[in-house]
């Protein structure tokens, strides 16, 4: 994970925090005598493999005021190595990340001295400063000196004045400065810039004394990501790093039917087949042909069984498009989608095969940063490692969509991930239930994630939607006070990790959202055949429930038994729909309506549009859960209005674009995300298609009380 992206989280954050002593306090004459540094690693300390150098500075003497305060005198420099000999291997342990310091605009400015009068290239690091961020965290101290800083926050001070001892110290006022930023919004680096911009009083008095910038402009970091947007894996990886070796050859005589039991054997979906094979002869591409699984799905539809019978030699595809092994691998993937395949063969400079690359190589290659997410997701044992994990999320959000995957895809994967985390939770909750004496869950029982958890539709701006269901128990009996017990847990995990408290309070501590099946079916009877409007607020997310821990029966059975008891009650699917408000959202001349050069998409489109598919698909007990698979269950059952269903499948679309692409951009800017979209700053096409998705559900609710009566 590339850590010098906004995205990355202050909580989890791969860093380097620096110190250095100099001659005196004016960084347009002081010379560097000490440079320090110790490592953060996934947003905790490392004090072991820290950096600390002594420094010559030149022929210069260390005044007496100076020596008073760090001790360093020139005997104890005169050893030491130069600032030239010195910045080399400093920089190398900066690395390429985010680099903190106390007051750091001082520090950046007499190394840039330094640099430039050693004749040595500059550049500057990305960079947080603590005596930013605790006036940030806590505007009103009397002061934000270190030594002040670690007073506040219970830090013992240690090795004061000296520049390892400093950066120890600054390491550890950071990491108790982020629980406290966090509770001013403030969970990424791109937002605790933001938020330092905003102290332009401090931040004018620092450039006034000489001092670098402490945190950079936004305008060089837009830059920065713009160019950063084409450094995603496909330019940056050859096809030689993911091909598949070796291949595996056949002769074009061998029969289909021993062809396929191959590919089962050896677990591929291909085949190479050439009749040249030697042992040190690889065949050219040019020689060569590939057979696959699809080729013989179409022999088998064409001919039947006979074509099990044909040789492969006849069914085969040749010669074999390849592409070099040392290209990089947007070329495979222009390449698979030019000529329409998903098998490419890997040449080497004399054009003979020596790998196999597929597109499912492509996607397990993109999948790799979810898996990586899922697995540190399972490993964590605290709220701290899940906070960890899931802060990686905007950033791997930021890859898929970058690698073109659109917003509905991004969607499945947040989704999924949101249910892991949610699963861990559970786990966490249940030994904490444990430890504090409370025991194990006194019946099986199962966690369940509602709304667009539950649907697969969940993006960045995301809070709690859970429920539990367990196999018996009474309200407010032993069994329901101990899953009260776990659901406060439940939610207190989640929150801490990054998904915040439900505002409806849709979660498993609340005793609406939890209970036993008998209380559950309970209360879908009640819902179906006695509620009013005023009493189905939150109501419908039920029928999105998807289990993510414990015993998933209890959730199918009682799903499938709300499904089937609303079944033709169109009554009750009518009142879902009542609920649904759409806003205008154009204007006479047909233009978009904005507030502040936005619109809320959610409430303009995706919120009525979701509401009124799954009202529909209640009504006709499609089961299943995604929005655009309500939406097409439906269309083969009315057999009405297609034309108009198959228009709300693409408006999801490509709200789902629009909202997922805006909120990676504002994430990466230091904003929270959110679910309106800045119009202006769309192409034409993407205001073209996102004008056609509002007409689309302008009259969604008309639509959908029209085919709720349908059949």
């Amino acid at each position: 994970m590339d850590r010098t992206q906004g995205g990355a989280p202050l909580l989890g954050l791969d860093a380097v925090v620096i110190d250095s002593e100099t001659t005196g306090l004016d960084p347009r004459k002081a010379r560097i005598i000490e440079l320090a540094a110790v490592r953060l690693s996934a947003g905790k300390l490392v004090e072991a493999g820290s950096f600390r150098q002594l420094i010559r500075p030149g022929d210069e003497s260390i005044p007496a005021a100076t020596i008073e305060i760090h001790g360093i005198d020139d005997a104890a420099v005169a050893a030491a190595p130069s600032f030239a000999e010195v910045w080399p291997r400093f920089r190398e342990y900066l690395g390429p990340g985010v680099v903190i310091g106390h007051t750091i605009g001082f520090d950046l400015a007499v190394w840039k001295r330094e640099c430039d009068e050693a004749g040595l290239p500059w550049s500057r690091p990305r960079t947080l400063d603590t005596r930013l961020l605790a006036e940030i965290a806590a505007p009103k101290l009397a002061g934000y000196a270190l030594e002040k800083l670690a007073a506040w926050l219970g830090i013992e001070a240690t090795d004061r004045h000296r520049a390892l001892g400093d950066a120890v110290m600054t390491a550890r006022v950071f990491l108790a400065l982020v629980p406290k930023l966090r509770d001013h919004g403030i969970r990424t680096v791109a937002e605790a810039e933001r938020a330092c911009h905003a102290l332009t009083a401090v931040l004018d008095d620092q450039v006034r004394s000489g001092w670098v910038e402490a945190v950079e402009p936004p305008s060089r970091l837009d830059t920065e990501r713009t160019l950063r947007r084409f450094d995603t894996f496909a330019f940056r990886r050859r096809s030689r790093d993911i091909m598949r070796t070796p291949v595996v050859f056949v002769t074009s005589d061998i029969s289909t039917a021993k062809a396929v039991a191959r590919m089962g054997r050896e677990k591929i979906s291909s085949l190479y087949v050439s009749d040249s094979t030697g042992a040190t002869d690889q065949p050219r591409a040019a020689d060569t042909g590939i057979v696959t699984e699809r080729d013989v799905l179409r022999a088998i539809d064409r001919l039947g069984a006979a074509a099990l019978e044909l040789p492969v030699g006849e069914i085969m595809a040749r010669p074999l498009i390849s592409v070099p092994a040392d290209a990089f691998l947007y070329r495979a993937i222009g390449r698979m989608s030019r000529h329409r395949i998903r098998h490419l063969g890997v040449v080497d400079e004399a054009g003979r095969v020596v790998g196999a690359l597929s597109a499912r190589d492509l996607l397990r290659l993109r999948a790799g940063e979810a898996a990586s997410l899922d697995d540190e997701i399972e490993d964590a044992a605290d709220p701290h490692g899940l906070s960890v994990a899931w802060a990686k999320l905007p950033h791997l959000a930021t890859a898929l969509l970058a690698e073109g995957l659109s917003g509905r895809e991004v969607a499945e994967v947040i989704s999924r991930e949101l249910g892991a985390l949610s699963r861990q939770a559970a786990v966490i909750a249940e030994r904490i239930m444990r430890d504090s004496g409370q025991g194990e869950p006194p019946v099986p029982y199962a966690l369940l994630v509602l709304g667009s958890a539950g649907r697969g539709e969940s993006l960045l701006a995301m809070d709690q939607d859970n429920a539990v269901i367990f196999e018996r128990g009474e309200p407010e009996g032993a069994e329901d006070r101990w899953f009260a017990a776990f659901g406060g847990h439940v939610a207190d995990i989640l929150h801490e990790a990054g998904v915040p408290y439900c505002k409806g309070g849709v979660m498993a501590r609340n005793a609406a959202w939890r209970g036993s099946v008998v209380t559950w079916q309970a209360r879908v009877e009640h819902w179906i055949s006695r509620s009013n409007p005023a009493d189905l607020l939150n109501v419908d997310i039920f029928f999105d429930l998807r289990a993510v821990h414990g015993d998933g029966a209890l959730a199918l059975g009682v799903r499938q038994a709300a499904f089937d008891a609303a079944k033709g009650q169109a009554a009750f699917a009518k009142l879902l729909v009542d609920a649904v408000r759409i806003p205008a959202s154009r204007k006479l001349f047909g233009g978009i309506r904005t507030e502040g050069g936005r619109i809320d998409l959610k409430a303009a489109g995706l919120f009525g549009l979701v509401a009124a598919a799954r009202a529909m698909a209640i009504r006709y007990h499609v089961m299943d859960r995604s929005t655009p698979a309500r939406l097409s269950g439906v269309k083969e059952l009315v057999h009405a209005s297609a034309a108009d269903l198959d228009a709300l499948v693409d408006a999801h679309s490509v709200f789902l674009d629009l909202i997922a692409a805006q909120q990676v951009e504002d994430i990466a800017h230091g904003m929270p995300p959110s679910n309106t979209v800045a119009v202006k700053l769309l192409s034409a096409r993407a205001q073209e298609r996102l004008r056609a998705a509002l007409d689309a559900v302008a009259h969604v609710d008309d639509l959908a009380r029209d085919l709720l009566f349908q059949g």
